[in-house]
């Protein structure tokens, strides 16, 4: 019998669960929703009654088939026009409230993930984040409980290694989004440069479909000039900026007519952006147009 007393179908009542694990293993919405897609079409064909533990049953599908398609993005990801940044997307405060939370879900996170391996990514996530314990993540994955727990501490320590702390007081974000919004809006480059880090590094995402630096920045003066010479640019004109919660954290959505064309995300070092990334690819905007949170 299925293990499942609620009278709602279990994909439906995971389905939050399910996208979260897509789109940290993947980094991108529209191919979470792929996975999702394709996990629904399988909990359709098979048969329930032989299933006790659907939500077990639905995540390892999942992540399964999100290591399938992670293995075959490696080589597209390697020929990208540019540098390569994860999909953003629009979250609740709530999400934000949670330091923990947020920071699983936050565009540095995401970023330090995409230096692990598709196995790297899939053991860290279950176990850093949703909490599985070894032998699940062994059953999951169909793999030894020992390597499991070689691959876990190799990836945890990858991670920490590469993710530094950030500033996280929610008052200086506040601060910083606000005078980085008016700067930017006004052309101030003095004022933007005051809120640049001295090792700032600036990264933008085109896709090569759109004008993007092709190559990080370096510097506050030069990521500031860059700055203000794409915000100054005839086809910017009629933008405007307002600020929003994106993946965990507050930061910045351009908008043209009311809809989203560009966001930036940024960390915090004493009171400074150190990591600015300006996501503008057009086919890797659609998580901020999303009606509701999908990870809330």
């Amino acid at each position: 019998m299925v293990d499942d007393t609620s009278e709602q179908d279990p994909f439906l009542e995971h389905r939050r669960l399910l996208f979260a694990t897509a789109y940290r293993m993947l980094g991108t919405v529209t191919d979470a929703e792929d996975i999702l897609q394709d996990t629904w079409l399988k909990w359709n064909e098979i048969d329930r009654s032989a299933v006790r533990h659907p939500k077990s049953y639905l995540v390892r599908t999942v992540t399964n088939l999100s290591l399938n398609r992670l293995t075959s993005a490696k080589a597209t990801r390697e020929t990208y026009i540019g540098p390569w940044l994860p999909e953003p997307i629009l979250t609740t405060p709530n999400v934000a409230e949670d330091a923990e939370l947020a920071d699983t879900v936050s565009t540095a996170m995401l970023v330090v993930l995409e230096t692990l391996s598709p196995m790297e990514r899939a053991v860290f996530l279950l176990r850093e984040v949703f909490g599985y314990t070894h032998a699940e993540i062994a059953d999951t994955l169909d793999k030894p409980e020992a390597t499991v727990r070689q691959i876990a501490h190799r990836a945890r320590t990858h991670v920490q290694a590469r993710r530094p702390r950030f500033d996280t007081d929610q008052a200086e974000r506040d601060h910083v989004t606000e005078q980085f919004m008016a700067a930017c809006a006004g052309g101030d480059l003095n004022a933007l440069m005051d809120l640049l880090a001295p090792d700032v590094t600036s990264w933008s995402d085109g896709g090569g479909v759109v004008t993007a630096a092709r190559r990080p920045l370096y510097g506050p003066d030069h990521v500031a000039r860059w700055v203000l010479g794409v915000l100054a640019k005839p086809f910017v004109a009629g933008f405007e900026l307002e600020p929003a919660v994106i993946n965990g954290e507050l930061g910045v959505l351009a908008l043209l007519g009311g809809a989203p064309v560009a966001a930036f995300t940024y960390d915090l070092v004493d009171g400074r952006i150190r990591n600015l990334r300006f996501q503008v690819n057009p086919n890797k905007l659609a998580g901020l147009s999303l009606g509701t949170d999908p990870l809330g």
